[in-house]
């Protein structure tokens, strides 16, 4: 299906996904919000998004993904793990949750087809966000940069983290560098979307954020250099720019990766390596090696994990890790055996990103904007469907090319689109 032809309430509908998954917990706001009607603004969005998907695809016509299949099996041990109650009942809650989110993505992705819909979907919604994080940092400045974050940019407006809108950030800026070096938009636009989340991105001091960026566009864009002669302009230049920056403003970039700490409390992550060894070293039953202990809140001991892999293995075990694993190495696979293109890019900075900023922050394994970032992956790495794309069926009146063999029978209708019914 061509990209012209998405309806544009699919946009609304992947914005109240992005709403849902921007949580719950974070800064203290100019106008205090009650937690209760934070989950009710967000859990609203996800009922709103299955709505909007349900009716926009009466039909129920999906595009087979093994992406949204391996999160359907990851419900699995989510919900083995989750019925014990050890978690509470908190953990089914949070089950249902992730059931309608992958539900959600079933009903969205008979328009993912390899074009960049999605991509233009999530760089709008996401600077929307951002809009309102700057909005917040204009009308109180010592809310939105709190001594008890060190100063670093949080939400006034709505309640996020540094490390949440140093992701918004990096992710939009990534994928806004790309179109600009696939040709796909100016460069004035462009700059009215980077400078801005670039300013974001250093206020809030997300080391992880920033080594994601880079590391995921030096991927990217290396996938074009053989194809792009654009591409090859941009990384020279930007070859150069990093090594005379190196070299001007090292003693700003090491002070500004170092945010105040110590050699010690940089060395063991902030302190995340303490609760990383006594996560590990905890007895466990052998119910809860393979499926973990429940959705939960990402956290153990009352302390946050602050790793993808560690936090699947404490809430869905062994068997959790294991699907998590297949979702990367099938999309990264499925990535390095597409030919070189712009869309091909895009996914691989998407996976890169992801794959990197699973080390340092969860979420992989529950409704989460990475689990979103990887479906824009999965959509970018679609194939067409048939009839769609890049030619537009002929009319009757219109001759056969020389390279066409004649129709012999007629083709049924199910069988002329890659779609399931």
């Amino acid at each position: 299906m061509d990209a012209n032809r998405t309806p544009k309430a699919v946009g609304t509908a992947w914005g109240l996904l992005i709403l849902n998954t921007l949580g719950s917990t974070g800064a203290e706001t100019i106008v205090p919000l009650p937690r209760s009607l934070i989950q009710m603004v967000t859990m609203g969005a996800l009922v709103g998004a299955f709505t909007l998907a349900l009716a926009l695809n009466l039909r129920l016509r999906v595009r087979p993904s093994a992406y949204v299949f391996l999160l359907t099996l990851l419900l699995v041990p989510s919900l083995i793990s989750s019925a014990d109650l050890e978690a509470g009942f908190g953990a089914l809650f949070r089950c249902g949750r992730l059931a309608v989110f992958v539900a959600t993505l079933w009903l969205l992705s008979r328009w993912w087809d390899g074009g960049l819909t999605f991509v233009r979907h999530h760089i709008r919604i996401y600077f929307a966000v951002l809009a309102s994080v700057v909005a917040g940092a204009l009308v109180s400045p010592g809310a939105a940069l709190p001594d008890v974050y060190g100063g670093r940019l949080v939400g006034a407006l709505w309640p996020l983290t540094p490390p949440q809108i140093g992701q918004y950030a990096a992710v939009i800026i990534g994928l806004t560098v790309l179109l600009v070096v696939g040709r796909r938009t100016d460069g004035r636009s462009a700059a009215l979307v980077v400078v801005p989340s670039l300013a974001v991105l250093l206020l809030t001091h997300t080391r992880t954020a920033m080594l994601g960026l880079l590391v995921g566009l030096v991927l990217a864009i290396g996938s074009l250099v053989l194809t792009s002669a654009a591409a090859r302009r941009f990384f020279a230049w930007a070859a150069l720019c990093a090594a005379v920056a190196a070299v001007g403003f090292a003693s700003a970039l090491h002070a500004w990766f170092l945010r105040g700490q110590s050699q010690e409390n940089f060395s063991n992550l902030t302190g995340r390596a303490k609760v990383w060894d006594a996560l590990l070293a905890a007895p466990r039953t052998t119910g809860e090696e393979w499926f973990g202990v429940g959705l939960g809140d990402k956290s153990f001991d009352g302390l946050p994990i602050d790793n993808s892999w560690l936090a699947v293995y404490h809430e869905q075990g062994l068997t959790g890790i294991a699907l998590v694993a297949a979702v990367v190495v099938v999309l990264g696979g499925v990535a390095l055996l597409r030919p070189p293109s712009l869309p091909r890019a895009c996914a691989i900075f998407l996976i890169s990103y992801c794959a990197l900023a699973s080390y340092t922050e969860a979420g992989l394994g529950d409704a989460s904007p990475y689990l979103l970032h990887l479906a824009v992956a999965a959509s970018l790495l679609a194939a067409p469907a048939a009839g769609g794309g890049a030619a537009a069926p002929r009319t009757p009146s219109e001759p056969r090319t020389a390279f066409e063999k004649p129709s012999r029978r007629r083709v049924p209708r199910w069988a002329r689109s890659s779609e399931v019914i």
